[in-house]
């Protein structure tokens, strides 16, 4: 009985979920805000903050798994977009924002976090490392809904994915201080290259794989089962890159960035194909970020965000305003070769949303029983909050303002797979 009784509320608690996220999706339509913005707000509404119809505990097996395939899904999504010939040209800087960026945020934020909050240094580098990683699951539905120069636009979404392996390992080497008192340096550096570069082959080959099947390779063999063949692709690379120690989320984003430049290699896909597997994105895509972000703002714990909101807004302000101009005017300058224009620069100063991959690190502190933990996840809420409600919100007006926006271009980044 007590499994049919969770059973039964989850199902309760995602139809409340899915039917508010519906009127919120319209209210953000009609207030031409970004969706992830209003889902935010819609959990918090809906959460134990305030009406408490939603009740799922952040450290859940149900959360995570939201998260994960959620996060997982965005990536892949965003994947699909970047086109190869871009990036060619902004390489050094995207290496510099996934490798050089993550340190700078790490070492500014964790000594602000060590002075205004008085807890040890270890600890204040723990929370800005969870801090560091970009959000591709609050990106991608942006860049969806504000069309944005391609090329600043796929540098932005590529950072996203590829900063997770380099926060995620400088998470896991802080804890691994921490619980030992040791620091190993040339085992970090083999741990990045098994994480980065793991995710790329893994994430690489079940791109093929997936293109090789429903592409005009194999006379379209399996091309009316296109869109049966995402989820299954998506979960393979991410649990096969986890499984050998490499980052799951650079082999989702990998897997869809391969898929989406089949064309580079001469494969095609039927129209009916195509039209199928963006059907499946564009619906699964919506329903995620539905529960992702009204799971986050119903994870929002008011009375210990209010208990360190001054300390946290310092820190906030420090790690928006502060640590992302620094770390990004130091990976753009030195790549001459892209040469970044001042308002594409100032535009990136900007877009660095804080979402999903910190809420799930948070959630694992919280499973493990870390030190510091309450205090890190209310900076960390606090940031997802601030991030999302003053940088989402602000996008299209900032990128007009810039005059980064591709008015020209009526494609969109849901119309970006091979045909």
């Amino acid at each position: 009985m007590d499994a049919i009784h969770i059973s039964n509320q989850l199902l309760i608690n995602f139809a409340i979920i899915f039917v508010t996220g519906a009127v919120f999706g319209k209210l953000a339509d009609y207030l031409k805000v970004p969706d992830v913005v209003m889902y935010l707000l819609a959990g918090i509404l809906i959460g134990p903050p305030i009406l408490n119809l939603v009740s799922i505990p952040v450290e859940s097996p149900v959360n995570q798994l939201v998260l994960t395939l959620g996060a997982s899904l965005l990536l892949f999504h965003g994947g699909l977009g970047v086109s190869f010939s871009i990036l060619r040209n902004v390489w050094l800087t995207l290496l510099l924002l996934a490798t050089l960026s993550v340190f700078v945020m790490i070492a500014v934020v964790g000594y602000t976090a060590h002075m205004v909050l008085g807890i040890s240094l270890i600890y204040a580098f723990l929370l800005a490392a969870i801090l560091a990683p970009t959000d591709p699951a609050a990106l991608v539905p942006i860049f969806l809904s504000v069309k944005i120069k391609d090329r600043l636009a796929q540098t932005v979404l590529s950072e996203s994915a590829f900063n997770d392996a380099t926060a995620a390992i400088a998470t896991f080497t802080i804890l691994g201080i921490i619980s030992t008192g040791q620091l190993s340096i040339s085992g970090s550096i083999i741990k990045f290259f098994i994480m980065a570069g793991g995710g790329i082959l893994i994430g690489a080959l079940y791109g093929l794989l997936a293109g090789y099947f429903i592409s005009d390779k194999t006379r379209d063999i399996f091309s009316e089962y296109a869109q049966v063949f995402m989820l299954p692709v998506i979960i393979a690379s991410y649990m096969t890159a986890e499984h050998f120690g490499a980052s799951g989320f650079m082999a989702v984003f990998i897997a869809g960035l391969v898929f989406g430049n089949l064309d580079e290699i001469g494969w095609t896909m039927k129209e009916s194909a195509h039209d199928e597997v963006h059907s499946f994105i564009h619906i699964a895509s919506l329903l995620l970020r539905m529960a992702i972000f009204m799971l986050l703002g119903s994870h929002v714990n008011f009375s210990v965000v209010t208990q360190y909101l001054l300390p946290g807004l310092v820190i906030v302000f420090v790690f928006m305003f502060i640590a992302r101009p620094i770390a990004v005017l130091l990976c753009t300058l030195p790549d001459r070769k892209a040469k970044w224009e001042k308002n594409e620069i100032i535009f990136m100063f900007w877009t660095r949303e804080t979402g999903v991959i910190p809420a799930a690190l948070v959630g694992m502190l919280a499973s493990m029983g870390v030190e510091n933990t309450e205090v890190i996840s209310s900076i960390t809420f606090l940031a997802i909050l601030a991030t999302l409600l003053l940088q989402a919100t602000t996008t299209k007006w900032l990128a007009g303002r810039l005059k980064v926006l591709d008015t020209d271009s009526k494609e969109n980044l849901e119309e970006t797979l091979p045909r």
